[in-house]
């Protein structure tokens, strides 16, 4: 091999391995698999997420804590953000809607963050339906909230009359904008921080799959997509 194509070679890997840094802490590629988020994302968007915001971490092996390599800011209440989602290997996309120390409380489908009423122009209900929610002692709806399992004594009924509940430390409330399709933090509980990932930027990429995607591969199936949506692609989220 020649000292010409060595050094082109060394270069390309050089590239490739900034490439890989620089994605692995600044930006990540991320597409819409369900309608949980809808009208806001629609299923086959495809944002580019902002890692650096909320800060590098990464977890110390066998325990909760994690080290800080560059440090970032906490997610603010309304912002959209990326996360894994606690019980498997896979990332998801929801709004921050209360932090650390609010109280949360869901009346009749309204959300209320400390005692008001939050106004959101950005969700959408698809259900006519109110389920009546559940009265229950509010120290144990808080502990079963907290340890994921109010939906295995109320079920559904949690959906659109929740709370109160405090938002433990270092934690966050999320939800999905469409309000009466999204598995969010009234079921499954509290996000820690640990498990954020990003913020999105904005729609590099939009297109219609026809239906909701169990796995990459089923968005990945370019010969069943209804359509590419051109308008929607440099839209800030």
């Amino acid at each position: 091999m020649s000292e010409k194509l060595k050094k082109e070679i060394a270069s390309w890997v050089v590239v490739i391995i900034v490439v890989l840094i620089l994605r692995a802490i600044f930006v990540q590629a991320y597409v819409i698999p369900t309608g949980s988020m809808e009208k806001t994302l629609l299923i086959g968007d495809a944002l580019l997420v902002n890692r650096f915001v909320y800060g590098i971490k990464i977890p110390v092996p066998f325990s909760n804590h994690q080290i800080s390599l560059i440090p970032g800011r906490n997610p603010k209440r309304g912002e959209i953000i990326v996360f894994q989602y606690p019980f498997e290997k896979r990332d998801f996309v929801k709004r921050c809607v209360a932090i650390e120390d609010d109280t949360v409380e869901i009346i009749n489908k309204k959300l209320h963050v400390n005692g008001k009423e939050i106004l959101e122009p950005y969700i959408w209900y698809q259900d006519k339906r109110t389920f009546r929610g559940a009265n229950y002692d509010r120290g144990l709806y808080q502990q079963k909230w907290e340890r994921s399992e109010l939906p295995d004594i109320f079920g559904y009924q949690i959906r659109d009359n929740f709370g109160p509940v405090i938002v433990p430390k270092d934690c966050i409330f999320v939800m999905g904008d469409n309000r009466d399709n999204s598995m969010d933090s009234r079921f499954w509980g509290p996000l820690h921080k640990k498990f954020l990932k990003g913020k999105p930027l904005f729609i590099y990429f939009s297109f219609d799959p026809g239906r909701e995607a169990s796995s990459i591969l089923d968005i990945l199936k370019v010969w069943q997509w209804k359509s590419i949506r051109l308008m929607r692609i440099g839209k800030v989220t």
